[in-house]
């Protein structure tokens, strides 16, 4: 490895393991202090038995990819069963935004990067991220008992002496092997999508050919989340609600603004909610939503309720438009439009390939005996899932679009960035 060395000083490694380890504490620190506050914002620190530390360790451990087992029991008779698959994607952003941060940070501090400087950088990264992982994945378990409530499932509790509990643990390989990918992920994206940051050799080409379309599609998705955070913060002071709103905007707010871009493009999400779920979301998309089949979720059926929907897909088309100026502008100057509008559509789709792969939810809820709730708000169904390749064709053609129309539009006003 190469160091950086001044007059009278000792030599400074860039990519040493101290910096590594701050980079990875950092990330944990984001996502931990997000998961805290948006799980004591729904209501999870009333959770019996001191399992709040546990369950932000299990939110943790699922946004970065790893999976979660829900369990339970009620004696030596029946058995309580549950299910939820969901990603809080506003913890997966802090954690990647803070990582890929760090990560880029002394490579922005070099004029050249070989390959093998890379690799060990990131190899220090991901060595330490995997004792982080494991840490996470053996403290996210917990058990506690839940209440039958009243009525019938109470008197069979009396009769038979039931005492359910509920209990989840995190499935240590599989999030071993999902946060390393994530982590890979997040490390290459940073990569691909910072400008001022040198390339190896051969992969100097993708400074002029996929980082502009890549930075631009990530602020797209970045500039909805901004956009949806403002729209929540206005309706939290106008009808109030003020925890459930901050709940969303902590742990779930991608998972509601960017399948609502793809929707304001023509997308369609099929879903339903069925039973008292505690799970926070729009009024709007619950009153589509719960219904006795499944719904077909798209501007249509959206706006049959509220006409403000169709303010959706004009504000697309403006961030779209936007992203097509910016990718023209960070590309070379006599970069033909139609290539600009190529490498825009083929970095849409997978942006919202992206999307429909982590913001899909499916969650049914705990029972007894296949009947009756055990508390709070944990029974029913949820699930809310895209037509995947009609979504991802979409957004292809409007980044076709975006792109023919942003190369000219950035043409005449002239403004031209290296970053």
């Amino acid at each position: 490895m190469s160091a950086r060395t001044s007059p009278g000083r000792p030599p400074v490694h860039p990519y040493g393991w101290v910096r590594a380890l701050g980079t990875v504490l950092a990330g944990l620190l984001a996502m931990g202090a997000v998961a805290a506050l948006g799980l004591w914002a729904a209501g999870a620190g009333e959770l019996p038995g001191g399992a709040f530390p546990r369950v932000v360790a299990a939110t943790a451990v699922t946004a970065v990819g790893g999976s979660v087992d829900l369990s339970g029991a009620a004696g030596e008779l029946v058995g309580a069963e549950a299910d939820l698959t969901v990603m809080p994607l506003s913890v997966t952003l802090a954690g990647a935004l803070v990582i890929g941060r760090g990560f880029l940070r002394p490579l922005r501090q070099r004029a050249v990067a070989g390959l093998p400087e890379l690799a060990g950088w990131a190899g220090r990264i991901a060595a330490l991220w995997l004792c982080a992982l494991l840490g996470l994945a053996f403290a996210a378990r917990h058990t506690f008992e839940v209440s039958l409530g009243e009525g019938l499932l109470a008197d069979l509790g009396d009769l038979f002496g039931l005492s359910p509990t509920v209990g989840f643990a995190a499935d240590v390989p599989l999030t071993v092997l999902f946060g390393l990918l994530w982590l890979a992920g997040v490390l290459l994206l940073a990569v691909l999508v910072a400008g001022g940051v040198p390339l190896p050799g051969r992969w100097a080409r993708l400074g002029t050919s996929v980082r502009p379309a890549a930075s631009a599609t990530l602020l797209l998705l970045l500039a909805c989340v901004a956009v949806g955070a403002v729209a929540a913060l206005a309706v939290a002071a106008t009808h109030g609600h003020p925890a459930r709103t901050l709940a969303v905007l902590l742990l779930g707010l991608p998972n509601l603004v960017w399948p609502a871009l793809t929707i304001a493009l023509g997308a369609t999400w099929d879903g339903q909610v069925d039973g008292p779920f505690g799970l926070p979301m729009p009024h709007l998309l619950d009153e589509v939503l719960r219904t006795a089949d499944v719904t077909a979720l798209n501007l249509g059926t959206l706006a049959e309720r509220d006409g403000r929907v169709w303010w959706l897909p004009v504000a697309a088309a403006v961030l779209l438009l936007a992203a097509g100026w910016l990718t023209a502008a960070r590309s070379p100057a006599r970069t033909p439009a139609w290539r600009n509008a190529v490498r825009l559509a083929a970095a849409l789709a997978l942006a919202s390939l992206m999307v429909c792969l982590v913001a899909r939810v499916h969650a049914h809820g705990l029972s007894v005996l296949g009947i009756g709730d055990l508390g709070a708000g944990l029974s029913g169904r949820l699930f809310l899932r895209p037509r995947l390749w009609s979504t991802v064709g979409l957004a292809a053609l409007w980044g076709l679009l975006a792109g023919l129309l942003g190369t000219p539009l950035a043409r005449r006003t002239g403004r031209r960035t290296a970053r």
